[in-house]
């Protein structure tokens, strides 16, 4: 058994990683930790004529693993017992989720991330996963 999680740093997203190692202890399934980063993002821009550097390609992808590694860190136990597959990787949050979610028995998701609008019942990210993914999905609530 496969579950892919989808993991962006904020409590939410913890919260869908805990559940789904939870979800593997009891099925003897491996995790596989997603975390999306968009270049796009760190692209220079100028602020009165002053040109912002855009950090190479090789840096936002590091500090994309150190943010799915300090995730993991901080949401699974030491002695969970779990294998769980680290994945970085650059575009659109949903698609890169829902591709890896492909053959796929779960996907879970939080419910809230770091982007989108107060008050929505689901993000955009995981509206998107629930509506379109090629397995179930199980969209974690964030505590309140």
């Amino acid at each position: 058994m496969r579950i892919v999680v989808g993991v962006d740093g904020s409590e939410g997203s913890r919260e869908a990683l805990r559940w789904a190692v939870e979800e593997a202890q009891v099925h003897g399934a491996r995790v596989e930790a997603v975390h999306v980063f968009s270049y796009a993002s760190h692209l220079g821009y100028s602020i009165d004529a002053v040109v912002v550097p855009v950090p190479p390609v090789d840096e936002v992808e590091a500090s994309a693993a150190k943010v799915l590694d300090e995730a993991i860190e901080a949401a699974v136990p030491d002695d969970a017992g779990i294998e769980i597959d680290r994945h970085v990787a650059e575009g659109a949050a949903a698609n890169v989720l829902l591709t890896r979610a492909a053959n796929a028995d779960l996907l879970v998701v939080g419910t809230r991330g770091h982007g989108g609008f107060r008050g929505l019942l689901l993000g955009s990210v995981s509206h998107q996963c629930v509506t379109h993914a090629p397995c179930p999905v199980v969209a974690v609530p964030t505590p309140a």
